[in-house]
């Protein structure tokens, strides 16, 4: 009796023990479901994390700089756009210059090459000194003058014969001025930026007796009715020939002959000629270039030495 008694206390005990697991289990269970019902989604969270992190830097860093456009070579486009290795490319020179070409002989401006030491818009401080002109010949070999505002130019500012026919303004001290005609060289001793002015001339600025006064004097591009004159040296032929031009506005840069292979640029002397030692373009068109670029094509000059032949055309004034 005793034995059944204690079997069923035993079993009661175990059937304690496994009910309170069980509802310890339960329990357990519930707090952890608890639990992680309260607790917010993580997987929503790590998603959210790094969306927010670039916002808040685009927030907090300075606007981007503009990006350098790509290179003709690199650009997709523009080597598409490139013409094939059999295409006609079309020259640099095609496209219109936005300002005037140089080559207009009416605006060029006069460069070192063409007008020599004797320059446009240049003053030279100097001396002016005074000769016995005669009849106004001299070294340029232009023969008597009727106009005897003439003058002499120093060897050094005479250049070879460059100086001959320019047109120069001389200023004194005193306020007086007066315009020469360059006709002869003065050698040494005259210095450079010396002038010898003929007794007509020099008396527009002071009394002869004075004999040497400083002046300062500048190129004119003087207003003219005249027209430009050829000359062939006596003893030219269609072998050789020596030319010379006479009154012109502008000093002289160069004269050129038309040959069978194009133009010529003629040698110019210190008297004044220009000279063909074969003949070649002699008697034939002569093509004349001021110190401005200006170039100006004479017909029609025969070749008959020492006449004075008129053609009709003159250099602009500048």
């Amino acid at each position: 009796m005793q034995e059944t008694r204690r079997a069923a206390r035993q079993r009661r005990r175990r059937r304690g023990l496994i009910v309170g697991t069980t509802t310890g289990l339960v329990v357990t269970g519930l707090l952890v479901c608890l639990v992680m019902t309260m607790q917010p989604d993580r997987d929503e969270e790590a998603g959210r994390a790094p969306a927010t992190a670039v916002a808040d830097s685009q927030e907090t860093l300075p606007p981007a700089l503009p990006s350098k456009k790509p290179s003709a070579t690199a650009s997709p486009s523009a080597a598409s756009a490139s013409p094939s290795a059999g295409a006609t490319t079309p020259k640099a020179s095609a496209t219109p210059s936005a300002t005037p070409s140089s080559a207009s002989p009416r605006t060029a401006p006069a460069t070192s090459s063409l007008a020599g030491r004797i320059r446009p818009k240049g003053t030279v401080q100097g001396v002016a000194t005074v000769y016995e002109a005669g009849v106004g010949d001299g070294a340029c070999s232009y023969g008597p003058s009727d106009d005897m505002m003439i003058a002499a130019m120093n060897t050094t500012d005479y250049e070879a014969s460059k100086a001959c026919g320019a047109h120069v303004l001389v200023r004194a001290a005193n306020g007086a001025s007066v315009t020469v005609r360059i006709t002869n060289e003065c050698p040494l001793p005259c210095a450079p930026g010396q002038l010898d002015l003929s007794e007509q001339a020099f008396a527009k600025l002071a009394p002869i007796s004075t004999g040497r006064i400083a002046v300062t004097w500048s190129l004119l591009s003087p207003s003219t009715s005249d027209t430009i004159s050829i000359r062939y040296k006596n003893g030219s032929s269609p072998y050789w020939c020596g030319i010379q031009a006479i009154g012109h506005r502008n000093p002289l840069a160069r004269l050129e002959v038309r040959t069978g292979g194009g133009w010529r640029q003629l040698a110019r002397t210190d008297y004044n000629y220009f000279l063909s030692p074969d003949g070649s373009g002699c008697g034939g068109a002569i093509r004349l270039t001021d110190i401005y670029g200006e170039r100006l094509t004479i017909d029609g000059i025969a070749l008959r030495p020492e006449a004075v032949q008129s053609t009709r055309v003159q250099f602009a004034q500048h």
